[in-house]
């Protein structure tokens, strides 16, 4: 078997206005395509930056993440950045919060974490 590269990654959001403005406004994707599943009654958001793909799913009322204690699946997504340090500071510009940076133990690179508006942990890796 040969994977190759990640298409996408799909991630949940329960509130449109909130979710679209973090993810394009604040990380600066672009939206691919838009629709409301009307079967669903949800939206779908692709978006797009550089090789990343976003799906990002808006669905009103969706249970709440699990972040702690941890539980089973998904930990967080991990953005590769030239400058952890810049990118952090860009970030609280914003106005998103942003953890202090430490060091990986195992790589010795630069690392931090950040939160989607539904607490997604999302993470700058140097």
């Amino acid at each position: 078997m040969k994977l190759d590269t990640m298409h996408h990654i799909a991630i949940i959001g329960s509130d449109y206005e909130k979710s679209k403005k973090f993810y394009v406004d604040i990380l600066g994707f672009e939206v691919i395509r838009e629709n409301y599943r009307e079967d669903r009654k949800d939206y779908k958001i692709d978006l797009r930056q550089g090789n990343i793909e976003i799906e990002l799913f808006i669905i009103p009322g969706c249970p709440k993440r699990l972040s702690y204690p941890e539980a089973n699946g998904l930990r967080h997504l991990a953005f590769k950045v030239e400058s952890v340090e810049e990118m952090a500071k860009e970030l609280e510009k914003l106005g998103v919060e942003v953890e202090p940076i430490r060091i990986d133990e195992f790589t010795g690179e630069q690392m931090t974490f950040f939160f989607d508006p539904d607490g997604l942990p999302l993470e700058l890796h140097g």
